[in-house]
């Protein structure tokens, strides 16, 4: 197909819409910006207060006036993905101001907006016991919020009758359905969502932390988010509670619509070929990582948790750890490097290019040396994790791992043409791009703000899959002529 014939095929977005839709869901920011404003009134802190309460009566206000602009209901694809990229970047903008008051420089606060909201966890603070409580709680509060509610009422407000809007359902599976089905699926979801996020609250206090504790690391840990109100992350927790957090981590890096199934008939949850990948994978990593250790200075029992505990965090990407990660290896952070990129499950909150992308590719190499061996004639149907897979299902999958390649390698390289350590800046920047949050170092107060605001950039298109962003930034997407609608 030529490029004109692409041109007189696209059709750019109505800005009508993406106004009206982005005030629906500015109503959803205001309510995440209520919370802080209430927790830090009950704490006693004014200013922070105040400035929470200000953004959630600017977002009320620009969500009332934009909900009631006329727009078509049916969306097209550009415009659902472009109205949600603007919903991530408008949330970490406005809490930009409100953390602030913690005394962060712009771009401190700016950088941890961006990595609360987009579940990611790195820091540029050197401390954080020191701060605030309504800030610490607010950094996990956004994790919690941004790992699933952001797309959940997304779907409730964008989807209609247009198979576009489908494209932000909370699991792969959801796209093929009807709008009722895709709605109730998000609807249970969210009850999953929450009921685990108590329960996960209940068990670490159990587990020895304090309430204050058992919240914020639970936040963080449902929504593989990583933040923690501890310098020493979780392990200022104790044993077990930290082993209860990399427990609700493994739980949130599984597709939550497989656990709303599972509610029913328990069963699905191991049956499920991505579930036992994951288990696979991060047992593959544990024994990685303790071959590390041994070969650098032996192995202990200590060793041994340590190294498992590590690959939870990587490979659900919630980004806690035990240990400082610059005393590692450089083989153990490399091992790392591979656990972070894989990531977790689809329609979960843990980031990555996902467990089920990489079985397909696999899949799509195992089928490449089959052909070479079978007739020609033949046909075979690329089956994973026990379902058939289709060619826009390896389209898509190929896509994304080549954009989330891309997006890394454009990244490592700006950060080594600045001088920082090869192999230690590629490690932050795939924290970044998987939405990780571990760190060897590298992201610091001392790193150049035109570095953190790559961080910010990688941490966004990580958390919207690329693609979103890509869409948001293409000249075709809001130039050209526009659909003909009623």
């Amino acid at each position: 197909m030529t490029d004109p014939s692409l041109r007189s095929l696209s059709h750019a977005v109505d800005g009508r819409v993406i106004v009206k839709y982005l005030g629906m869901l500015s109503l959803s920011l205001a309510a995440m910006a209520a919370v802080p404003a209430a927790v830090a009134a009950a704490l006693g802190e004014v200013t922070a207060a105040e400035r929470y309460a200000s953004v959630f009566a600017v977002l009320l206000l620009a969500g009332f006036l934009g909900s009631r602009r006329a727009a078509a209901a049916d969306i097209q694809i550009n415009e659902g993905l472009v109205i949600v990229a603007l919903t991530f970047i408008l949330g970490a903008l406005v809490m930009t101001w409100p953390f602030m008051s913690a005394g962060l420089s712009l771009i401190d606060a700016l950088f941890e907006a961006v990595s609360g909201l987009t579940t990611t966890g790195l820091s540029t603070l050197p401390s954080v016991e020191h701060m605030p409580a309504s800030f610490l709680f607010t950094r996990s509060w956004l994790q919690w919020y941004g790992g699933l509610v952001i797309i959940v009422v997304a779907l409730a407000v964008i989807i209609g009758p247009s198979a576009g809007a489908r494209r932000l359902a909370v699991d792969e599976g959801d796209a093929a359905e009807g709008v009722a089905s895709t709605r109730m699926r998000a609807r249970s979801v969210l009850k999953v969502y929450v009921a685990l996020t108590l329960a996960g609250i209940v068990l670490t206090w159990l587990a020895g932390a304090t309430p204050t504790d058992a919240l914020i690391h639970t936040l963080s840990a449902i929504s593989t988010g990583g933040f923690s109100n501890h310098d020493a992350s979780a392990g200022g927790l104790g044993a077990p509670a930290a082993a209860t957090v990399s427990l609700i981590s493994l739980i949130g890096a599984i597709s939550l619509s497989l656990q709303a199934s599972a509610i029913r008939n328990p069963r699905l949850l191991w049956s499920d070929g991505e579930v036992r990948a994951i288990v696979a994978v991060v047992l593959l990593t544990a024994a990685a990582l303790m071959a590390c250790m041994s070969a650098k200075s032996g192995l202990s029992l200590g060793g041994i948790g340590e190294a498992l505990f590590l690959a939870v965090s990587s490979q659900t990407t919630s980004g806690f750890a035990l240990t400082p990660i610059a005393a590692l290896a450089p083989a153990a952070k490399l091992v790392l490097i591979f656990s972070m990129l894989i990531g977790g499950d689809m329609g979960s909150t843990a980031g990555g290019i996902k467990i089920f992308r990489l079985l397909v590719i696999g899949r799509v190499l195992q089928l490449l040396l089959v052909r070479t061996c079978i007739a020609n004639h033949a046909v075979v149907t690329p089956r994973v994790a026990g379902r058939i897979v289709g060619d826009e299902e390896i389209r898509v999958a190929c896509g994304i791992v080549a954009a989330y390649a891309a997006v890394i390698l454009v990244s490592w390289f700006v950060f080594v043409a600045w001088g920082l350590a090869p192999l230690d800046a590629l490690f932050d920047v795939v924290s970044a791009a998987a939405t990780v949050g571990l760190s060897t170092g590298v992201t610091s107060a001392s790193l150049p703000a035109a570095l953190k605001g790559l961080l910010c950039i990688d941490m966004l298109m990580g958390r919207l899959e690329i693609i979103a962003v890509l869409v948001l930034v293409y000249p075709r997407t809001w130039l050209g002529r526009r659909a003909a609608r009623p």
